[in-house]
């Protein structure tokens, strides 16, 4: 009797506790499809006196909105100098002069004339080719220096000699770049240290060995100190278990040190692919010489030139710099995409 009714008892415990197990899975779907404020208590009754969302983003807000006094400074940046001067690519569908008015009863469009004017262009094709090659190598050249830079010094057991290191590849980043341009032509110019009677700035061949390691020494070193912070947070307990097991100092680097840093390089790398046809006007500009236009005239110098100079094409410049800025952007989209896929890592 005695056993029939502990059966009976541990029955109806095991009902109820599944009931109640059922009442908490219904509540969680609830709350995952937006349950219009009802909430459950300890107990598993239903609150529907509960606040709603809204309630507990002001209450949030209350007790943490002063946080975003830190951004808002970065925000009125972003928003002054990225979006408010982002109404001027209207320019690209306009013939516009100075002095005109962008939007106006004497604003004329004219559709994708820019944009065809600018394909048609016989010269377009060396452009782009330029553009692409500059790029595509220093990225290739660049992005990988940094990281390799920084597991090194990383796994330097000298502090002293990290430290010297790293002021030694810090320091090029602070040149600017016509004290840059002008040390180049001091080695490789007419009259240069290393020319050896040659003048490496008239030749074609020689503009792009010379901007991509130029450019890649002078920021490599600095490049690095976001890898050294994501090093620095690796588990030492990690090189402890990898020392036991018997891993060397080579051998640590690929299974301790780069798994950890590996979202970190993905994320810098989707970003540097988004700004793959940015090569920047500026240092391009003082190093170009009338013998080496065949490889360093790029889409950027040729807004500068066509678009600020000569005939202030002003619609065919802008149309170019729009052109050059939706490849960036189609690129930042496939790396994303792609490293999201393989990656499981991703900006959005």
């Amino acid at each position: 009797m005695k056993n029939e009714i502990s059966a009976a008892a541990v029955s109806t415990a095991g009902a109820t506790e599944i009931t109640e197990n059922d009442l908490l899975v219904e509540q969680a779907y609830e709350a995952l499809a937006g349950g219009d404020g009802i909430a459950a208590g300890s107990n598993g009754v239903v609150n529907k006196n509960a606040p709603d969302k809204w309630e507990k983003w002001k209450a949030n807000f209350k007790r943490r909105g002063w946080i975003l006094v830190f951004i808002l400074p970065a925000l009125i940046y972003v928003l002054i100098f990225c979006y408010v001067p982002m109404y001027g690519i209207l320019v690209a569908f306009q013939d516009y002069g100075v002095g005109d008015q962008i939007f106006g009863p004497s604003t004329v469009w004219v559709g994708f004339d820019n944009f065809k004017a600018f394909f048609s262009n016989p010269n377009f094709g060396d452009y782009f080719v330029n553009t692409f090659l500059l790029c595509f190598l220093g990225f290739i050249v660049g992005f990988p220096l940094p990281v390799v830079v920084a597991l090194l010094l990383n796994s330097l057991r000298s502090k002293k000699v990290k430290k010297g290191l790293q002021i030694l590849y810090y320091a090029p980043h602070f040149i600017s770049l016509v004290v840059m341009v002008g040390m180049l032509k001091l080695f490789f110019g007419a009259d240069g240290l290393f020319a050896g009677g040659e003048d490496f700035f008239i030749k074609p061949e020689a503009f792009r060995p010379l901007f991509i390691f130029s450019g890649n020494w002078q920021d490599f070193g600095w490049s690095a100190i976001i890898y050294l912070a994501a090093l620095a947070g690796v588990d030492p307990a990690l090189h402890e278990a990898a020392k036991v097991d018997g891993a060397s100092r080579f051998r640590r680097i690929f299974s301790v040190d780069l798994p950890a840093i590996a979202p970190t390089i993905i994320m810098l790398m989707v970003l540097s692919i988004g700004n793959l046809m940015s090569c920047g006007y500026e240092k391009v500009l003082l190093m170009q010489t009338a013998g080496n236009l065949p490889t360093s005239e790029i889409l950027s110098t040729y807004v500068y030139n066509f678009g600020l100079k000569g005939d202030a094409g002003y619609g065919v410049g802008t149309a170019a710099g729009l052109f050059n800025s939706v490849i960036n952007v189609v690129l930042l989209v496939i790396a994303n995409f792609t490293s999201k896929k393989l990656a499981n890592q991703s900006m959005w």
